[in-house]
């Protein structure tokens, strides 16, 4: 069996067979098997135990290495989950959708400012380098659009969640048109993506 699997669309399954993986704290809802969870640490550089950091706010995102034998299943408030295999295609991801990883997977993290200027909710990005499994988290099917040279794609940040390929990142600022579906809080931006890969989305906003 694959060593990350879709138990169903919302459940992660892991073998890990003497191997090891990374996962957001607290979200084990089963295991067979012999298996150990400890704290992962935080800080640092990359690596298995990179640092998922909020530099702007000192905030963490916690994470746990499971080792052992048998296989463990992961879930987070019943959002869908997604596999992925990354090899040497670099995956840029929003890091509150991080859900587990292979350790052999490279990672860091860059803070990509706030959702509005009254909002006080931070945007930070995890940068996936390597070969291995990963697994995301959206509200929905996960959604993969394609950019082109010739149209540029914007996103909503809270619907964005990953992006992979030869892509520039730029925020639009001044779009106003949450206000007009009474959603304003601030100054609004929009994710602007120039280039050649893929983008991809969740059919609802973060919460």
């Amino acid at each position: 069996m694959p060593r990350f699997a879709n138990k169903n669309k919302r459940m992660l399954e892991v073998n890990i067979s003497g191997d090891k993986v990374l996962a957001l704290a607290g979200s084990m809802v089963a295991y067979e098997g012999s298996v150990k969870f400890e704290k992962a640490i935080l800080g640092g550089g990359g690596g298995i135990f990179g640092a998922l950091k909020r530099a702007a706010t000192g905030e963490g995102i916690p994470l746990m290495a499971c080792t052992g034998n048998g296989v463990i299943y992961f879930a987070k408030d019943a959002h869908d989950v997604n596999v992925l295999e990354i090899s040497g295609n670099k995956l840029f991801v929003e890091s509150s959708s991080l859900l587990a990883y292979d350790p052999a997977l490279k990672t860091d993290v860059a803070f990509k400012g706030l959702r509005g200027m009254t909002s006080g909710q931070g945007l930070f990005t995890t940068s996936v380098d390597g070969r291995g499994s990963i697994a995301l988290l959206s509200y929905g099917p996960l959604i993969p659009l394609e950019v082109s040279p010739q149209y540029p794609l914007c996103v909503d940040p809270d619907a964005f969640v990953a992006y992979q390929g030869n892509l520039q990142q730029e925020f639009v600022f001044d779009v106003n048109w949450k206000n007009f579906i009474g959603q304003g809080s601030g100054e609004s931006f929009q994710f602007k993506f120039s280039g050649t890969g893929l983008v991809y989305i969740q059919p609802a906003e973060r919460k």
